[in-house]
């Protein structure tokens, strides 16, 4: 079973010993002290990005097609994985991830625990609790109101889908 809490609080812990106190997060810097090498380029198709271990150093790799704010978004997922599922990547190789928020049926029926918990830590870094309540201020977000949420996404660096599916899991 996916242990969401443990993936978000990884996440937190990290925003903390970085102490970011306001949106955007630093991800490029955060990944950079945790020692992992990203490397971009052109992927085929809806492959969004990997996270491997070559000769004990911890890469990422990212689709450089895709929109910025989906590739922070990878970013923070596949750190997610080196992080949370190090151990996982030393014995099987490489992690290929498909999509961002990944959409297909493991991921929407809740079956791949090592998805589950990497969107919820890639969410909690880009978009943590505390800096998104802060950002609304008491307030809902009302999603009608198209200008403020991708003014709110804006904010943050993400997409206004990945802002929605995390507003309504606060």
């Amino acid at each position: 079973m996916a242990d969401k809490a443990k993936a978000r609080a990884a996440a937190l812990r990290l925003i903390e010993e970085h102490g970011v106190r306001a949106a955007p997060v630093p991800l490029d810097r955060i990944i950079r002290a945790a020692g992992v090498v990203v490397q971009y380029g052109p992927f085929d198709g809806e492959l969004s990005g990997m996270a491997f271990i070559k000769d004990g150093q911890p890469m990422i790799g990212v689709n450089s097609l895709h929109a910025s704010t989906r590739q922070r978004f990878t970013l923070a997922h596949e750190l997610g994985h080196i992080l949370l599922h190090r151990p996982v990547l030393e014995a099987s190789g490489v992690h290929v991830d498909k999509g961002s928020l990944r959409r297909d049926s493991l991921a929407s029926e809740g079956v791949d625990d090592q998805e589950i918990e990497a969107n919820n830590f890639a969410a909690e870094l880009l978009m943590p609790e505390p800096l998104l309540a802060a950002a609304l201020d008491g307030h809902n977000l009302d999603f009608e109101d198209e200008e403020a949420v991708q003014a709110l996404a804006k904010k943050f660096k993400v997409s206004t889908m990945a802002l929605q599916f995390r507003v309504q899991r606060i």
